[in-house]
C-alpha cells in the first residue's frame, strides 16, 4: 500500500478544509457579534404619499426635554429620513400641505418657526416669539425602525384637518 493512498489523500485534504473553515469562522463570528456590541439605531422615515409637497416638522422627548425641529420639505412620492435614531417611544408630527393649504395636526401643542428651527421647551411659544401649532401623536412601541405615510384626504391613512 503506497504511503499516500486515494483515501488517505482524501483524509488530508479533508481535515485541511475543516482546518481552514475553523480559522476562518472566528473572524466571521467576531464581525457578527461586535456590531451588536453598540445600540441600535431606529430610523423615523415619512413618505410623502400625497400629490403636493409637505412642510414637516417633529417634537420628542429626549435627556435635555422637550424639542421640535423642522423642516423637513418633502415632494409629492418621496420618503425621507428625519431622524437617525429615535430619541424616545413618541414621536409628535406636524405637516402643511404647500399646494393646498391643508395641514396634519393633532392635540399636543409645541412650538414651530417659519424658517428651519430646533427649538427647546413646548411652553409659552408666542411669548418667546414662536408660533404654537398641534402635532399627532405616534407610539412606536420598540420598533426598530418607523414609517409614517401621509396621504391624500380622499386615500386611507392620515389625513388634513
Amino acid at each position: 500500500m503506497a504511503p499516500f493512498s486515494s483515501l488517505s489523500w482524501h483524509r488530508i485534504a479533508s481535515a485541511h478544509r475543516r482546518w481552514r473553515l475553523l480559522r476562518i469562522v472566528p473572524q466571521v463570528t467576531l464581525v457578527l457579534v461586535l456590531p451588536s456590541a453598540h445600540p441600535a439605531l431606529a430610523d423615523f422615515k415619512l413618505c410623502n404619499a400625497t400629490t403636493s409637497r409637505l412642510g414637516v416638522s417633529i417634537g420628542y422627548q429626549d435627556q435635555k426635554g422637550w424639542a421640535t425641529e423642522g423642516w423637513w420639505n418633502i415632494p409629492a412620492q418621496s420618503c425621507e429620513t428625519l431622524l437617525k435614531q429615535m430619541p424616545s417611544r413618541y414621536i409628535y408630527v406636524h405637516a402643511v400641505d404647500y399646494d393646498r393649504a391643508g395641514e396634519w395636526g393633532g392635540n399636543n401643542f409645541m412650538c414651530t418657526a417659519d424658517r428651519t428651527f430646533i427649538i427647546r421647551d413646548v411652553k409659552d411659544c408666542p411669548k418667546r416669539g414662536y408660533k404654537r401649532a398641534g402635532f399627532f401623536e405616534i407610539d412606536t412601541g420598540e420598533a426598530k425602525d418607523w414609517t409614517v405615510r401621509l396621504t391624500d384626504p380622499n386615500e386611507s391613512g392620515a389625513k388634513p384637518k
